[in-house]
């Protein structure tokens, strides 16, 4: 058995996460929204920090329902920027409330879930890396689907964010070859 992706260290929280759910494909159009918010709100931040405030995250933002968010206004934006529970951005506030009237739209027509997986035709990416240095911070995929985000409406979802986000989400397989999650995320992404 290898060892895990550096990446994680060993705190028990981001363990957990690597060893249950980064890597693994999402299907979920709401638990996809979530994640695309959370990796927004990392920007400039480490990930162990987000993923400290995730539960009081879903709290604030009253379980990342797009449909309530989507009506809100400065009277919560106001609200969230005095939650010591998450970070505090007024500009990522306000993002992920257009974030989620965006999210509708999309949903509406097409889906959240196929508007993202069918810039891979519904089948994760295989990478197949032996050493961190050779994971990318983004890609030319990543960089698309960020432009697509962006005509849509989206804020906070740059290439290195949505590479991130894809990353978490198992539509690429980044665990090192060496990581005992790899073999697992691939016989997942078969299924």
């Amino acid at each position: 058995m290898g060892e895990r992706c550096g990446w994680c260290g060993t705190d028990p929280l981001y363990v957990a996460y690597h060893d249950s759910e980064w890597g693994v494909p999402e299907r979920d159009p709401r638990a996809l929204w979530e994640k695309l918010i959370l990796d927004g709100f990392q920007a400039g931040l480490a990930w162990i920090t987000i993923l400290r405030k995730r539960d009081s995250f879903r709290a604030a933002f009253e379980g990342f329902e797009p449909a309530v968010i989507a009506r809100w206004g400065e009277p919560e934006v106001a609200r969230l920027v005095a939650d010591p529970g998450i970070v505090r951005s007024r500009a990522k506030i306000e993002a992920t409330i257009g974030n989620a009237r965006a999210y509708l739209a999309i949903s509406e027509r097409i889906g959240f879930d196929d508007f993202l997986w069918r810039h891979l035709d519904g089948k994760p990416l295989q990478n197949r890396f032996r050493a961190m240095t050779e994971v990318p911070a983004e890609t030319p995929l990543s960089a698309r689907i960020a432009r697509e985000l962006r005509a849509e409406g989206f804020r906070f979802t740059g290439p290195t964010i949505v590479y991130a986000f894809m990353q978490a989400t198992g539509m690429v397989n980044d665990h090192l070859v060496t990581c005992p999650a790899h073999d697992r995320c691939a016989a997942l992404a078969r299924a």
